[in-house]
């Protein structure tokens, strides 16, 4: 047997959260390793975050070439080179792990490229990429070992080789008709991006509408945005079997309200739902328990069930954003510093990047209903905004949230130009505990997408006026 090599810290798994675990600690002084399968950095500067904003933004110029003529610009006929929209997405992501390794050369932490399997409490067996066999102990251990996607079981589905987010990023062609599979916040990124490129695309989500976490409000503005792009959404629709091979011809049947259906294309994207990383890596072995969705079971401070090991990041439950297990990072840094941080309660912001891109940050009215919260509502539209009149990105509107028996402010959505920025505003704002007549009353600059929150928080009714309202109803 390979005779163990001794470490204060083992990584297993290069994410946001574990990298920074990572160089914090050998920063501080701790002989740390991080194991890491296949993505250096993880899957955000990858095949995720990074590289798929970087197409949405390859999509909107070209998007934006076809429709130059509305704002004065004439162009010919615009042709979109998938070879050179990935080459540019390959170039971004080289310099984003390159960064990285900068950064853990820096720092002192090893980074170990292979794949880990638990032996025993706190001993992990690495198979290293380039051959051979090492196998780590450490007094403390960080598991960040992410999520994939999932398949769904339809006959036929995956005989098709469907591509996942991972195989869309590598295109070098533009599909003629792309057959996406799932309703939600990736997915619909790639359904507008694939679209602005030139191909036909369909969107099949077996709900009753897209996005089901958000307010029917958010999701019905989402979908008039996509339909009015060209894009085909069939909602409540069941996928019975699929035919044909991806990127060549595939036919999908389908169960929907209005009967059975079939939809031919020439490339199938699966989109529906992500699965943990959590089996056979030995995690039985190692004392760590799992729940019953296959996610790393934790408690608030982000601790397993075995003693000095924690969990990070999407493998632990947590929201499924970058941003979110770099918090994760953060509340373990501060507890193991003598610290009392946890994960209650606290706040989530997001972005769903199409255009106009949608942003939240708190309760929606669904969420405070389930909660029996009593609100107040205020809605703006966005063509009431005067920079989104000034640059006729007029789509959307803003929703805010506030106590009904108090000012705080308990939730915020726009659909808009800038949404994530002016969303920012309003989160700093629920951070400080600031009541909502404090954005009513304040000189946002001129003309800005911000500028409208002044308007938005000075239509919050009265307290008890909703009350009433519903009451009167």
């Amino acid at each position: 047997m390979v005779q163990s090599e001794q470490f204060d810290v083992l990584v297993l798994g290069s994410g946001a959260g574990g990298k920074l675990i990572a160089w914090h600690m050998a920063q501080s002084g701790r002989r740390t390793a991080v194991v890491e399968r296949r993505w250096i950095g993880g899957s955000c500067p990858n095949i995720a975050c990074m590289p798929t904003k970087n197409q949405i933004s390859n999509a909107q110029v070209a998007h934006l070439a076809r429709h130059g003529a509305q704002h004065g610009t004439m162009s010919g006929s615009v042709t979109v080179d998938m070879a050179l929209v990935r080459q540019r997405k390959r170039e971004m992501v080289e310099r984003q792990v390159a960064k990285h390794l900068q950064i853990y050369q820096a720092s002192g932490a090893e980074l170990i490229m292979g794949s880990g399997r638990f032996l025993a409490p706190k001993t992990l067996e690495v198979r290293l990429n380039d051959g051979g066999t090492r196998v780590l102990a450490a007094d403390r251990i960080f598991l960040n070992v992410g999520t994939h996607a999932a398949i769904p079981n339809v006959p036929g589905l995956e005989a098709a080789r469907p591509l996942t987010h991972i195989e869309a990023l590598e295109l070098d062609y533009v599909p003629k008709h792309l057959v996406l599979i799932g309703g939600g916040y990736s997915g619909l990124e790639l359904a507008q991006a694939f679209r602005r490129f030139g191909s036909d695309v369909t969107v099949i989500d077996s709900g009753p509408r897209l996005l089901a976490r958000e307010d029917a409000d958010i999701s019905d503005e989402i979908l008039r945005i996509l339909r009015a792009e060209g894009i085909q959404v069939l909602l409540g629709a069941e996928l019975r079997q699929v035919g044909g091979r991806s990127g060549d011809k595939v036919t999908l049947s389908l169960r929907t309200p209005s009967g059975e259906r079939q939809i031919d294309g020439s490339d199938i994207l699966v989109a529906a739902g992500r699965i943990p990383n959590t089996a056979g890596i030995g995690l039985e072995e190692a004392g760590v328990e799992l729940d019953g969705r296959g996610f790393i079971r934790v408690n608030e401070r982000l601790e397993t069930s075995a003693a000095d090991v924690w969990a990070v990041g999407e493998c632990a439950g947590s929201p499924q954003f970058t941003h979110i297990s770099e918090d994760d990072f953060r509340i373990i840094r501060d507890n193991l510093a003598g610290g009392n941080r946890s994960t209650r309660d606290r706040l989530v912001p997001y972005c769903l990047f199409t255009d106009p891109p949608l942003a939240r940050v708190g309760l929606s009215e669904a969420e405070a209903a389930r909660q029996g919260l009593s609100v107040r509502v205020a809605k703006l539209p966005m063509d009431a905004v005067l920079a989104a009149q000034a640059t006729d990105q007029r789509q959307g509107f803003m929703k805010a949230l506030v106590g009904n028996s108090d000012d705080r402010i308990l939730g915020f959505t726009m659909i808009g130009a800038s949404a994530g920025e002016v969303m920012a505003a309003v989160h700093t704002a629920m951070l400080a505990g600031l009541s909502y007549s404090s954005l009513a009353n304040a000189d946002f600059a001129h003309p800005t997408m911000a500028e409208g929150l002044s308007s938005l928080f000075s239509g919050v009714p009265p307290r008890g006026a909703q009350e009433a309202k519903s009451k009167a109803a």
